[in-house]
């Protein structure tokens, strides 16, 4: 098996070689596997057969779903692959389960090297098609969706979307304004970089990608995660990092400063500022400098990182410099860098109640973060996603809010440690959620906080984008009638993972095999319900445009299913369901009023029938009508919204027209292709945007504080004085669950 498997590797790795044509394009480097990559794979393989929640044994049958999810994984879009290589790469749908088990990674890579080819071949085409221009003036159309399309016939058929492909960028950037010698410069150097990019690939790219082929043709949530890839993810979780506290960004082959973090290193230092590009780097005071230019972000991100209260040396060309000046050379020492971007954060909103005036705090947090290490070691200072609400809750009370909405939207989950103390702080003492393993067993997480940091009025906002310990939260809260949940129905993933260091396993010293993110259990509700599949489904649901297929946990193919086990012994605080009547009709009459709200329900309707109909004209006519039509409509909008007239009294002048129109047009460029202080201001200008959902939610809570001021029971406040008792638990072990 071993020497037939060798065998069809060569043959076709030379017939990928036979097909590059010898015309001076840029090449990728011929990608291959390293030895304990291999060991890697096979050692991951020994932990997912034996210790997963829905163990697969690693066989023909599922070496095809791998197959599939590998090549949905690089070439989802279908731009890339024809029929023909598929064919050819079909030799091997049964044969992948044979290159783990026998430590051999040939074939994987003949996959993603003949990819990183064909990826080679498209831009450069797409360089060429700029030569000649396109007429505007043909009756064509452009399918932008293609991940159910079939795979083109032919590389004539290939060539054919590619043209039509490049036609719609450049027919953006002419409904922008932009002259043809400017359209050509923006693209010749937007296809230039991905090739550059695509010359720039490394065989841990082609093993990361292979490895959650394998992962995720188990259960959608198992993943691999390489080095690199887990050191981003621990600093994710414990919101902290060792460094010169700045945001980096890839922009014209420099790395440039995106962001300085407040009172970090470069930011105290004076010395350089956003815009400044990073030319080298170089290990303390008197290292030997090494020049970055053209390197991978994430590999200049790791020579810039480093040990605490160590000096890194920097050659920094200021924003304002041309590539020909003379560096700086900027020396800096390391230091811890919290990023307190991505912590718990909170605000005071307020609504008129008649003559009253109602303030609710909103805490928004991103995701159930938690420096496991810091507090298996007893830090007292360790971050925590739960430490930090319950921080902001005592001085929200210091601030006599009436009610407090917690911003769930887009939270993916975290730990779920933090899922039952956070809602600890807000149902005391009791059960939070149910845990199932792989033998069947039901275990009932409880929170063992006395008392209630927060009594009062209390709703929740989730969206699509809201899962895991989430989903855990907002459960929970709903089944103790607690509070509100208020938006979209959640992701739907009921599942439990837990971090798996390779490395440990084996006792390696030097981190090398990387991570497993693997699924170990699957949660319930305490109401005996799951998440799995179905999420939490609001008490008061707002607008969205259905998108299964695509996002949530319904749009994998190997989801868990939905089921039900028995309720856990629970004793609600309070039933809401009696105000929901009164709530939903003040909702849709308010809703009716907001103009803002209803513009929202037009372009959900506009983006949905977008989707259904999957493609765009190419005829210079025909999209600049559509967006003469769009401008009109938005400019319409910023009227009304100036003047609070009706569409039938506002009489829109050229004046005020061309006033509004600028900020509304799509430029067609994308995000770093604009000037960096213009896309940081306008990334600043939509963070201050008025956020409808948030206002609409917090005109709910506003609502059901009225209606519950009579009830003593859930009007009672927590005083001021008191004190939040950490839950008793054992220390934490070496592998902390987690639900991401």
């Amino acid at each position: 098996m071993k020497n037939k498997l060798l065998w069809i590797v060569f043959a076709l790795t030379t017939t990928v070689q036979a097909a590059i044509p010898d015309s001076g394009m840029p090449r990728p480097p011929e990608l291959r596997p390293e030895q304990q990559q291999a060991q890697a794979a096979f050692l991951a393989t020994e932990v997912l057969t034996r210790y997963h929640y829905k163990p697969k044994p690693l066989d023909d049958a599922l070496s095809g779903k791998i197959f599939d999810n590998y090549l949905k994984l690089l070439d989802s879009e279908k731009l890339f692959f024809v029929q023909s290589d598929i064919d050819r790469l079909t030799a091997f749908r049964s044969k992948l389960d044979d290159a783990i088990l026998e430590e051999n990674l040939g074939a994987p890579f003949v996959i993603f090297n003949l990819y990183a080819q064909r990826v080679s071949e498209r831009f450069t085409y797409a360089r060429r098609l700029l030569r000649d221009g396109f007429d505007f003036q043909q009756q064509e159309s452009y399918q932008f969706e293609r991940r159910k399309a079939a795979w083109a016939r032919s590389d004539d058929e290939m060539r054919e979307l590619w043209h039509k492909r490049v036609k719609n960028d450049w027919l953006q950037l002419k409904l922008s304004g932009k002259d043809d010698k400017s359209i050509v410069a923006t693209l010749d150097a937007r296809y230039q970089h991905a090739l550059k990019r695509n010359a720039r690939l490394k065989s841990e790219d082609a093993f990361q990608a292979f490895m959650n082929a394998y992962t995720m043709a188990i259960e959608p949530h198992t993943n691999y995660m390489g080095v690199r890839a887990a050191e981003d993810f621990d600093i994710a979780m414990k919101l902290s990092l060792v460094g010169i506290g700045a945001v980096l960004m890839e922009k014209d082959e420099y790395t440039t400063i995106r962001e300085l973090i407040p009172g970090g290193p470069a930011a105290l230092s004076g010395q350089v500022k956003v815009g400044d590009r990073i030319l080298g780097v170089a290990q303390g005071a008197n290292g030997a400098m090494t020049d970055i230019l053209g390197w991978r972000l994430d590999d200049s991100v790791t020579l810039i990182r480093g040990a605490s209260d160590s000096v890194v040396l920097l050659d920094v060309l200021p924003a304002e410099a041309g590539p020909n000046d003379r560096p700086k050379q900027v020396s800096l020492i390391r230091k811890k860098i919290t990023i307190e971007e991505q912590a718990a954060r909170k605000s005071v909103l307020s609504v008129m109640d008649g003559k009253a005036t109602r303030h609710v705090g909103v805490i928004s947090l991103p995701s159930f973060y938690q420096d496991f290490d810091a507090r298996q070691k007893g830090d007292p200072e360790f971050k925590s996603a739960t430490r930090d609400v319950a921080r902001l809750l005592g001085e929200l009370k210091q601030e006599k809010v009436d009610g407090v909405l917690i911003d769930l939207r887009n939270n993916g989950g975290g730990s779920l440690s933090e899922a039952i103390e956070l809602t600890g702080l807000f149902i005391g003492k009791g059960p939070v959620v149910q845990q199932r393993n792989a033998r069947g067993k039901i275990t009932v997480e409880n929170d063992s906080t006395t008392k209630a940091l927060w009594a009062g009025p209390l709703g929740v906002l989730i969206n699509r984008g809201s899962a895991s310990a989430s989903e855990i939260f907002a459960a929970a809260i709903q089944d103790y009638g607690r509070g509100l949940v208020i938006g979209e129905p959640s992701f739907g993933k009921g599942t439990v993972q837990t971090m798996i260091n390779l490395d440990q396993l084996v006792k390696n010293d030097k981190p090398q095999f990387g991570e497993l993110k693997m699924t170990i259990a699957q949660f319930f509700r305490i109401n005996g319900g799951t998440t799995q599949l179905r999420g939490v489904r609001p008490d008061i649901l707002f607008p969205t445009v259905p998108d299964e297929e695509n996002l949530g946990e319904s749009s994998y193919d190997n989801a868990l299913p939905w089921m039900q086990i028995k309720a856990a012994g629970y004793t609600p605080s309070a039933n809401l369901k009696h105000l929901l009547p009164t709530l939903l009709v003040r909702h849709e009459e308010r809703v009716k009023k907001d103009r803002d709200f209803q513009f929202l329900q037009e372009d959900l309707a506009e983006l949905k029938l977008q989707r259904r109909k999957n493609q765009v004209s190419l005829n210079a006519a025909e999209r600049q009508k559509e967006r003469q039509i769009q401008e009109a409509r938005q400019v319409s909008r910023e009227v009304l919204r100036k003047e609070g007239k009706s569409a039938d009294e506002t009489n829109l002048t050229q004046e005020t027209g061309s006033a509004i129109k600028p900020a509304l047009m799509d430029d067609g460029l994308q995000a770093a292709e604009r000037n960096l202080n213009s896309e940081l201001a306008a990334e600043k200008s939509r963070r201050k945007a008025k956020d409808i959902f948030l206002d609409e939610a917090v005109n709910i809570i506003g609502d059901a504080i009225e209606l519950l001021k009579t009830s003593a029971a859930l009007t009672a406040r927590v005083k001021p004085d008191s004190i939040l008792i950490p839950r008793q638990k054992q220390a934490m072990q070496d592998v902390s669950p987690g639900i991401w």
